[in-house]
C-alpha cells in the first residue's frame, strides 16, 4: 500500500495505472525513465481492482497482482498503491480527481503508453484526465504513430510540449502532455500470460 500521507504533498509524483496482470519489466522501465526524464520524486503504480474495458476471465486475483507489482518494482522510488480499492473508484478520471483533492499541492503526472493514448477516447470522462494532470506518453511498438493521429492526440494537439521541456511537465498547468523518445520495450502482460498458457499445454 502506498503511503498517501501529508508527507507526499509537495512531491513530484508519476502515476502509472493499470491491471498489472502481471507486472513486468516494461512497467519498471517506463517508471525509471519517468523518474529521470521528468525529474520525479516517486512513481506510484495504481493497481486497478478491475479495468472496466477488460474482461475478468484471465484476470488474476487483486492481491496476487499487488504482490507481483511489489516483486517487479524493486526500486525504493516506485511505490505500489491500492488507492482505487480504498476509494472504490473505477474510472481513472475519478481516481485522479480524488488524489488531487487529497493532495492539492502534489505535482502529479499521469504516465501511459502510446497504446493507451490511442484508446483513451473510449475511457469515461477522458477529456477530464487531460485537464486534471499533465500526461507523459511512452512509445509502444506498432502503436505510437497511430496514437498521434488518434482522437485524443488531435483534440489536445495544441497542448503538446516539446520533449526537451519534459523535465518541467510536472509543474505545468494542465492540459500539457509530452511524448518521451525512449527505446520501446515490446514486452506486454498479454504476451506473458500467453507464454504461461503455452507452458501449461
Amino acid at each position: 500500500m502506498t503511503d498517501h500521507s501529508e508527507s507526499n504533498l509537495r512531491k513530484r509524483i508519476g502515476l502509472l495505472g493499470g491491471s498489472f496482470n502481471p507486472a513486468h519489466r516494461g512497467h519498471r522501465l517506463i517508471s525509471q525513465h519517468a523518474l529521470e526524464r521528468l525529474r520525479l520524486d516517486e512513481v506510484w503504480w495504481i493497481v486497478s481492482p478491475q479495468n472496466p474495458l477488460k474482461g475478468t476471465a484471465d484476470m488474476s486475483d487483486f492481491a496476487e497482482r499487488i504482490d507481483s507489482a511489489r516483486t517487479v518494482a524493486n526500486d525504493r522510488r516506485i511505490r505500489i498503491s491500492n488507492i482505487e480499492n480504498e476509494l472504490g473508484t473505477v474510472y481513472t478520471a475519478d481516481t485522479l480527481a480524488a488524489l488531487k483533492k487529497h493532495h492539492p499541492k502534489a505535482r502529479f503526472v499521469w504516465l501511459m503508453g502510446a497504446d493507451n493514448l490511442l484508446q483513451i477516447s473510449q475511457w469515461k470522462n477522458w477529456e477530464k484526465i487531460f485537464r486534471i494532470v499533465p500526461i507523459a506518453i511512452f512509445p509502444r511498438p506498432s502503436y505510437s504513430k497511430k496514437a498521434l493521429a488518434g482522437v485524443a492526440a488531435q483534440r489536445f494537439a495544441r497542448y503538446r510540449i516539446d520533449e526537451n521541456q519534459a523535465d518541467r511537465l510536472a509543474v505545468m498547468q494542465p492540459p500539457a502532455w509530452a511524448v518521451l523518445d525512449i527505446k520501446p520495450d515490446a514486452i506486454s502482460a498479454t504476451r506473458i500470460r500467453a507464454g504461461r498458457s503455452a507452458v501449461k499445454i
